[in-house]
């Protein structure tokens, strides 16, 4: 996810207020390795809506990554097909971050 993924609003913090919140996210996150705490932070920071959301959206990269069709994903999970779709074109991006990360998950799964 880039910090293009802040969006600017009319009311509020600053497009780079929120940059800058974004990055410093990022970066504590990557510096920590606690994942009870991981989990106790992002209970805090989203709903359980959010959170649902979030997971949806990982559920669905892998879903993709194992070959199962966008149809019988949305069949499945009763996911849009929007949102799929915008997953696979992620996945699928020569630089993908979500390619990467399913590295990271299949070389975690093989220890």
């Amino acid at each position: 996810m880039s910090t293009q993924a802040v969006k600017n609003t009319k009311k509020g913090a600053s497009q780079k207020t929120l940059e800058e919140s974004f990055l410093e996210l990022c970066r504590l996150i990557a510096e920590t390795d606690d994942e009870c705490f991981i989990r106790d932070f992002f209970g805090c920071l989203f709903t359980p809506a959010e959170r649902k959301d979030f997971a949806n959206r990982w559920l669905l990269v892998k879903e993709i990554d194992k070959g199962t069709t966008q149809r019988e994903i949305a069949r499945r999970f009763g996911m849009s097909l929007c949102k799929i779709t915008r997953g696979s074109r992620e996945l699928h991006k020569e630089e993908s971050a979500f390619r990467r990360m399913l590295e990271k998950l299949k070389n975690e799964q093989m220890k």
